[in-house]
């Protein structure tokens, strides 16, 4: 299956960016612009939230999150997740990009022992 790039939203003239998307990090309710040309990782970062990286690739999965809320794009084919994985909601903000306003967590990896580190295999 090949992910599409994401198509900027609203009807805005030629030449303007079209406004971006809302993205909200629970808990905590910590809310910033996330246009969708551009990684949320970085529209975060730009908010001053800073989100555990390591690779920025999507290869290593330490950003993993979970989509509460919205949808979300890749430019790569095979963004480092499981089918099921991408079903269940999970996403890696270092290489998504907003494709609508969205609501996302970061999981406690206590609560997740081994799930989300990248296969040595």
């Amino acid at each position: 299956m090949r992910l599409r790039d994401p198509v900027p939203h609203g009807d805005a003239p030629a030449g303007l960016q079209a406004p971006p998307f809302s993205a909200r990090l629970e808990p905590g309710d910590r809310r910033f612009d996330a246009p969708a040309d551009q990684p949320l990782m970085q529209s975060a970062a730009r908010a001053g939230i800073e989100l555990p990286s390591s690779c920025r690739n999507g290869s290593c999965r330490t950003c993993i999150g979970r989509l509460l809320s919205g949808r979300v794009t890749y430019r790569i084919d095979w963004p480092g997740l499981l089918r099921e994985e991408m079903a269940e909601g999970w996403f890696l903000p270092c290489i998504a990009y907003p494709a609508t306003d969205l609501v996302f967590e970061r999981p406690v990896p206590s609560e997740f022992p081994g799930r989300f580190r990248a296969s040595s295999a």
